[in-house]
C-alpha cells in the first residue's frame, strides 16, 4: 500500500500578506507545492489530500487541483473554526485557526493508510520525500509507530525575521524523546537562538534537529488527535491565540510511552517563504534548481 501525502494549505498567510500557497515562485510560475508533489509522486506516494479553507475552494481547484488530478488521486478536506467536538463552540472573538494538528484531524474520513504531513509553502527537498515514503511503506498495518524528517535548525532560518520551529531531542536509537514548539527562532550575533517563555534568548547548536512539519503517521493518529483535542479545548478555549500544534500531541504521546517517532536523517535543505521579503531568495533558488537540471522546467 502506497502512503498518502497530506498537504496543509489552510494557513492564513498573515505574515506573508496573502495566500502564499498559490504564489508562483518557479521559473514558469510553479508554486512550492508543485515541487513537493513532483518529488512525492516520484518517491512513491499514491494519493494527495489537501486541507484548505472552504472560502478559497474554487480558486484552489482551478489553480492547483487541476494540475495534479490526472497524475495522482486528489481529495480536498476543509478546516474551519467550527470543526469542534460535540459540546464545544467557537469562543467569542476567536479568529485564529486552531492549529496544525486540528488541520490534520480533518483528514480522518479520507485517509486510511500511512500518511505524511507537510506544509504547502515549504520546500523540503527530493531526498526527504524518498526517505519518508520508504519508511511509511513499512508501517502498513502498524500502530503508534510514527516518524519525522529532522532538519538542522541552522539550515532552516529566515533572514527576514523569526520563525517557528519544533526543537527536538532524540535517544540513542534515533527516536524522538521530546519536541517543543518555539515560535521565535532566529540567528542572533552568529548564534541560533529562540525566545523562551520568560522572553530570554536561549542559544542552541546549528545542528540541533528541528521539525519542519514533515511527519509520518499511521491512521490511529487521528483517534489520538480527537481525544487530546478535547483536553486541549478544556484547558485553552479561553485563550484566543492558543493553537493545537502537531508537536504538542507528538510530545504527549512520546513522553508518555504511547507512541515512538523515528527521526529520519536527510541531507536536504529546507527553504520557504515566511515573510514577503523571503520571496526573491526563494525565486532565485528555484531558478537555480531548474538551471542545474535538477527539476524539469516547467515542472509539469
Amino acid at each position: 500500500m502506497n502512503p498518502t501525502l497530506f498537504v496543509l494549505a489552510a494557513g492564513m498567510g498573515s505574515r506573508y500578506g496573502g495566500l502564499k500557497q498559490l504564489d508562483g515562485l518557479g521559473p514558469n510560475g510553479e508554486t512550492i507545492m508543485d515541487y513537493s508533489i513532483y518529488d512525492a509522486v516520484n518517491a512513491g506516494f499514491g494519493k494527495l489530500v489537501f486541507v484548505i479553507r472552504k472560502s478559497f475552494e474554487e480558486d484552489f481547484k482551478e489553480k492547483i487541483v487541476k494540475k495534479y488530478e490526472k497524475k495522482i488521486p486528489v481529495e480536498l478536506v476543509f478546516q474551519e473554526l467550527d470543526n469542534l467536538p460535540e459540546g464545544f463552540n467557537v469562543p467569542e472573538g476567536r479568529v485564529k485557526p486552531w492549529g496544525t494538528n486540528h488541520a490534520v484531524m480533518m483528514g480522518k474520513d479520507v485517509i486510511h493508510e500511512p500518511f505524511a504531513v507537510i506544509n504547502a509553502d515549504d520546500f523540503y527537498g527530493r531526498e526527504s520525500f524518498k526517505v519518508l515514503a520508504d519508511y511509511l511503506k513499512g508501517l502498513a498495518g502498524k500502530e503508534n509507530k510514527y516518524c519525522m524528517v529532522g532538519y538542522r535548525v541552522g539550515n532552516t532560518l529566515s533572514e527576514s525575521g523569526t520563525v517557528a520551529r519544533g526543537v527536538c531531542e532524540t535517544d540513542k536509537n534515533g527516536n524522538l524523546t521530546g519536541v517543543v514548539e518555539r515560535t521565535q527562532v532566529m540567528r542572533v550575533d552568529g548564534e541560533v537562538k529562540y525566545r523562551d517563555e520568560n522572553d530570554a534568548w536561549v542559544a542552541i547548536g546549528d545542528n540541533t534537529p528541528v521539525s519542519m512539519n514533515m511527519w509520518g503517521f499511521t491512521p490511529d493518529y487521528f483517534q489520538h488527535s480527537d481525544d487530546y483535542f478535547v483536553r486541549f479545548l478544556k484547558e485553552n478555549a479561553h485563550n484566543l491565540k492558543a493553537e493545537f500544534f502537531i508537536p504538542l500531541l507528538v510530545n504527549y504521546l512520546t513522553v508518555n510511552g504511547i507512541a515512538t517517532v523515528k527521526v529520519l536523517d536527510t541531507s536536504s535543505k529546507w527553504f520557504g517563504v515566511t515573510y514577503a521579503e523571503d520571496r526573491p531568495e526563494v525565486v532565485a533558488k528555484l531558478q537555480k534548481l531548474a538551471d542545474d537540471g535538477i527539476y524539469p522546467s516547467p515542472i509539469w
